[in-house]
């Protein structure tokens, strides 16, 4: 039977309702203190599950698929990352590495599961940072998820957004992404569309920081796809049917050179999560539970 690790509590963020059943934590890092969801199977417990968010994201993205995760027999961990949010956030860029983020993954997982491996999924650039823990540490994974995520970046993908971040701060990015906000104070944005609202205000709490150095590893060109390989860790690569956020070819060619599992989510585009959150949810417990199987 698996020990639950005693997180303490942690304040509901914003003000998005939390579905019944989900868990508000902190994590206790080096880098300071992480907010995260749990969920826990009332049932068999069938494995545990630790997931990555992307960009300018943060726990919250998968908040709808955190009681499916349960209903499918697992407990579920998404951490909102340094500097999202209302998590602990440094001050320096240099603690906003690839290999400083993916750290805190590896010294989350250690904390699951009685310490056994737990499967792995990372969101976009998530999935970037993901991809390193699981090449640092393939002892701490069961297995691992790229979802929505491709095998490297490109040059000045993000040199517009980072440089309006850098100069305005990233209410600006927020304005420049979502024009139709303008004008709208808080109040008036809630009304009209709370999801919105709670991403305008996540955006502002976000520190820059985590928002530049996250374009610049969407950014990197380093393809690491042989060395996940070499890991022997059983991997998925999934993406929504009209994700943009990646070349589709390149995703599906970095599941054919990882010889991982390859599946398009139908109808959805870069956040099957929020999209379609039951497919995305069982489509992900068929991969787990092929490799336990296995």
């Amino acid at each position: 039977m698996t020990t639950l690790h005693e997180f303490p509590s942690a304040s509901v963020f914003g003000e998005l309702p939390v579905p019944d059943g989900v868990e508000t934590v902190a994590v206790d890092l080096p880098v300071g203190r992480l907010t995260a969801y749990r969920v826990v199977p009332r049932g068999e417990v069938r494995g545990t599950v630790l997931v990555v968010p992307g960009y300018t994201g943060s726990k919250e993205d998968f908040r709808i698929a955190m009681p499916l995760f349960a209903e499918a027999g697992y407990e579920a961990v998404i951490v909102s990352r340094r500097g999202q949010a209302d998590s602990a956030a440094p001050t320096t860029p240099t603690e906003y590495t690839l290999d400083e983020e993916a750290r805190d993954i590896v010294r989350i997982a250690a904390l699951l599961a009685d310490g056994r491996p737990v499967h792995l999924v990372g969101h976009s650039l998530g999935g970037v940072i993901g991809r390193a823990a699981a090449i640092a540490s393939p002892e701490s994974f069961a297995s691992y998820t790229m979802l929505c995520s491709g095998p490297h970046g490109w040059a000045n993908r993000k040199y517009l957004e980072r440089h309006l971040v850098a100069e305005q701060g990233n209410r600006a990015l927020f304005d420049a992404v979502n024009p139709v906000t303008l004008g709208l104070d808080d109040a008036a944005l809630t009304a009209l569309d709370p999801d919105l609202a709670f991403v305008r205000m996540r955006m502002e709490r976000t520190s820059p920081l985590s928002v530049i150095a996250g374009g610049l590893l969407l950014e990197d060109p380093s393809d690491t796809t042989d060395a996940l390989r070499a890991t022997g860790l059983p991997v998925m690569v999934a993406h929504g049917e009209f994700d943009a956020a990646w070349p589709i070819p390149w995703q599906r060619d970095m599941a054919e050179r990882l010889g991982a599992r390859y599946e398009i989510v139908a109808a959805a585009f870069h956040s099957p999560q929020i999209e379609t959150p039951e497919a995305t949810v069982s489509l992900l417990a068929d991969f787990w539970a092929s490799t336990r199987a296995s």
